[in-house]
């Protein structure tokens, strides 16, 4: 009797064992592959399936150490600079660097601008949402797609016809309807689409073109290097009074391609 009892609590302690090890089979496999991945390689496969890994790493490196990491703290700006593909915007040879924080190189002496000065630029305009904003320099056409991101209406004018065709191209590609480009002087502005909310240029002027702060709403804010237009220059916000009066504020040293335009020739 004490032997069929042994026996049958042995197989009742197996039959608990083999229980638990299936169960632990079962679950333990999903468990560790949660703790194995980390949130941004699960980015990578649901968002950016179609992008390079590696550069879409890079993106949310620049995002966090050369943006937050400096100070750029405007969400909005934040989420758009780390969903836009940057590499979509330089020349082929030049994609592997698409992420570093540097100006790179266009094509007819033009340069897209370093990461953090596009972010600091558009934090500065202080967007909302709503606002009609004209670009001066539209380069390759990633400052441009940044606002649109942002904003209902974006104008930008380039100089360089080549640069203009290829930006509008660049951007209808991706689907942009809300960006107009015209090739022209950013100089003059565009008259015919103002008044504008925001003005953003984006080369170097040793003084604000007074067209742009005629086609500037009372309120508005203007955003341009001003300065020595072959060394450096200072970022300057300027907000147009009611009484047409300008309050500027300065905000750092920076370092930009000159203005181009019939009027500044001599």
């Amino acid at each position: 009797m004490r032997c069929k009892t042994m026996i049958i609590l042995s197989i009742t302690l197996f039959l608990l064992l083999t229980a638990c090890q299936e169960k632990r089979q079962y679950t333990e496999p999903q468990a560790t592959k949660a703790e194995r991945e980390e949130p941004s390689t699960k980015q990578v496969v649901e968002q950016f399936a179609t992008e390079d890994p590696k550069l879409v790493l890079a993106r949310e490196r620049m995002v966090n150490l050369d943006l937050k990491g400096r100070d750029i703290t405007n969400e909005k700006v934040l989420a758009v600079m780390g969903r836009i593909p940057r590499q979509n915007f330089v020349p082929e040879d030049l994609k592997h660097r698409a992420y570093e924080d540097s100006p790179l190189p266009i094509g007819y002496g033009q340069t897209i601008s370093q990461p953090y000065i596009v972010a600091l630029m558009t934090q500065e305009l202080n967007l909302t949402g709503n606002e009609r904003v004209l670009e001066i320099g539209t380069g390759s056409g990633y400052q441009a797609t940044i606002l649109a991101e942002i904003v209902p209406e974006v104008y930008t004018i380039e100089i360089v016809e080549a640069l203009a065709k290829r930006a509008n191209a660049t951007l209808q590609k991706q689907g942009y309807k809300n960006v107009q480009v015209l090739h022209g002087d950013g100089y003059f502005g565009w008259k015919e689409k103002a008044p504008f909310d925001r003005i953003i240029v984006t080369a170097a002027a040793n003084h604000i073109p007074p067209p742009l702060l005629e086609q500037l709403k009372p309120g508005g804010k203007l955003i341009v290097p001003l300065g020595d237009i072959t060394r450096f220059q200072t970022l300057t916000l300027a907000t147009k009074q009611e009484n047409g009066e300008l309050d500027t504020r300065f905000i750092t040293g920076v370092r930009f391609v000159p203005l181009t335009s019939k009027a500044l020739e001599k």
